[in-house]
């Protein structure tokens, strides 16, 4: 073999694939080692498929992405723009940080803790503003948003008063001054609030009409209330939603569907393939139970004790009318539990006195054109969140315009009724939209398998695994099979949200076992764990440059990771002092040595 730099060895196809068979997918570094190399040695497309499966575990059966040029240059993806190198640690929080949010632009970006910092997102990043709430009476700030033209933040916290124990506000901040324009009441405050437009939010009240039954009431509020506004309505009430067996709205955000037919990222194989003209294959069945049509299968339906959750709420049972006639009558009571009684009498009124869906909206044939989803996450067997509700917000829902209290009821209507239940059979801890808003993004702890809820307050263990669930919000199916490889340990009267982010091709989640990760999101494969010395509450791509990450964490600090890529090209472009000493001091030689031979001529 000839002596020489590797790039110029020629090596045949036999001894490659020998050395790709030996490769051990869990010593990373010597792998990463033996793959930059590999980068050097061929060009060949059969080699770097190879190559790429291998190092990878990917099934054969899984296509190229859309959008790669090559194997090679996949490889080269994969392995080098992922934002996995730690470049920096923010730690001027001194308490935990429970929340990160990027403005659209990237050039902001917002942490939650105690306060609520904003950052200024340059070569440097520095500190710009500090939001101090506790003169609000605010225990700690949880999540923030910015609006769709980074002039308003949404700022959600936990509001400490007497009799609000399960109470938060809502903050509107001018990104000009930095001045709070408006604070909005939110309970329960894990709803957390989320920007409808640039000028208008959604927030949540919660009323009890028994011991595990109440209503919950998502209200429609405007950012400011400016000259012009003095004598119109600053809110309205969208949605007024029953709840049951202890379970409460929570978790709101909004999906705009203008975009769903053309999304940066299609998961469905068989749909890229449609796309590229290849043969389409099978469709997966549907997860998801549209509550606005009477054609579902009975087979679809999942009975718990007694309640079938297919449709998102349990039916009555027979004779729950007679039931109801008995106890107002004043016969014998019952042989029943009150919580029993309360949750049968609850779901006879719920499904007589819900003002349901008008099916010709649902079947809007101008599509997602004009459409906003409303999501959020629910339950209906107990507690703890374990349904994901979709309801449409029509044109004229999205002002403040109007009566306040919305839509006119029948007297026999005492809530709306919901579009679409998403069942996820465990406990919810986290959810995030792709870029395009196609895609929904879903942490969650499962159940046991078969498990029986006899008592909504007394939900079934949860798995320590989080699976990560994708769901198509165009067709409303399940994506993929969920990916794995984080971890949560906090039993289910704990469990608390671990907000996740979703870029072009990646998403990244938090996790309680000190780690933030990242997968791939066409190959559904783990690329990377990123450190910290406690939980991982929240993760953030930047919206233009999701080669750059951020991950906040129990331990007081933010950490910002970026690609090996990204971080050669700002090495090449960054002034080196000694070579440019050299290079003075060089030509400095040949000028003198040029004036001495002129001076001899």
């Amino acid at each position: 073999m000839a002596e020489g730099p590797l790039c110029h060895l020629a090596l045949p196809d036999s001894l490659v694939l020998q050395i790709f068979e030996n490769l051990e997918y869990q010593d990373v570094l010597s792998a990463g080692l033996v793959c930059r190399q590999w980068l050097a040695v061929s060009r060949d497309e059969f080699l770097w498929r190879e190559l790429f499966y291998r190092y990878y575990c990917i099934p054969r059966a899984v296509p190229r992405h859309p959008a790669a040029v090559s194997w090679l240059r996949e490889f080269q993806r994969l392995f080098d723009s992922i934002p996995c190198v730690e470049v920096c640690a923010l730690k001027e929080h001194h308490d935990q940080v429970l929340h990160l949010s990027f403005s659209h632009t990237g050039y902001l970006f917002a942490s939650c803790s105690k306060d609520c910092t904003i950052w200024n997102n340059d070569l440097d990043i520095s500190l710009l503003h500090s939001s101090n709430m506790r003169e609000f009476n605010w225990g700690y700030t949880q999540f923030s948003q910015f609006n769709s033209d980074d002039t308003l933040l949404l700022v959600s916290g936990v509001y400490v008063g007497r009799h609000h124990s399960s109470s938060g506000e809502i903050a509107v901040i001018s990104l000009d001054d930095f001045t709070l324009l408006s604070r909005v009441r939110n309970k329960p405050y894990d709803v957390f609030g989320c920007w409808l437009n640039e000028s208008h939010l959604i927030s949540g009240n919660l009323h009890w009409i028994g011991n595990i039954t109440s209503c919950s009431v998502l209200w429609l509020n405007k950012a400011f209330q400016d000259v012009e506004s003095e004598n119109m309505n600053v809110v309205k009430r969208l949605f007024k939603i029953q709840n049951r067996n202890a379970s409460t709205i929570r978790t709101v955000m909004v999906a705009d569907c203008r975009r769903h037919d053309s999304p940066e990222l299609l998961l469905d194989y068989e749909e890229q393939a449609a796309a590229s003209g290849e043969q389409r294959g099978a469709r997966r069945g549907p997860l998801v139970f549209d509550l606005g049509s009477d054609s579902e299968d009975k087979e679809e339906e999942v009975v718990r004790g007694g309640a079938a959750v297919g449709g998102g709420h349990p039916d009555p049972t027979p004779g729950l009318e007679q039931l109801r006639d008995n106890i107002l009558q004043g016969s014998r009571r019952p042989d029943i539990e009150d919580k029993q009684l309360e949750a049968k009498v609850s779901a006879f009124l719920g499904m007589t006195r819900t003002r349901h869906t008008d099916p010709s909206l649902l079947s809007d044939p101008a599509g997602p054109s004009n459409k906003k989803y409303l999501i959020f996450t629910m339950g209906s067997l107990t507690y703890s969140p374990h349904q994901i509700g979709i309801m449409q917000i029509l044109p004229e829902q999205m002002t403040t315009t109007g009566p306040v209290l919305g839509k006119e009821r029948r007297s026999e209507e005492f809530f709306d009724s919901l579009d679409h239940v998403i069942d996820i059979h465990g406990h919810i801890i986290g959810m995030g939209l792709s870029p395009d808003h196609r895609y929904l993004y879903v942490n969650s702890r499962a159940w046991p398998t078969g498990c029986v809820i006899s008592d909504p307050m007394a939900p079934p263990p949860i798995a320590e695994e989080i699976d990560l669930h994708v769901f198509d919000l165009k067709t409303l199916r399940e994506e993929r099979r969920s990916l794995r490889a984080h971890r949560a340990f906090t039993p289910n009267d704990e469990c608390f949200f671990i907000f996740l982010d979703v870029s072009r091709d990646f998403v990244a989640s938090g996790a309680e076992d000190k780690h933030g990760y990242i997968w791939d999101r066409h190959y559904n494969i783990c690329l990377a764990k990123l450190q910290h010395e406690d939980v991982v509450n929240s993760v953030a791509f930047s919206p233009v440059d999701q080669e750059l990450l951020l991950t906040a964490s129990d331990d007081a600090t933010i950490k910002v990771w970026r690609s090996p890529r990204t971080l050669r090209i700002r090495e090449a472009s960054r002034p080196h002092p000694r070579r440019q000493l050299f290079n003075w001091l060089r030509n400095g030689k040949q000028d003198q040595s040029q004036g001495q031979s002129q001076g001899q001529s």
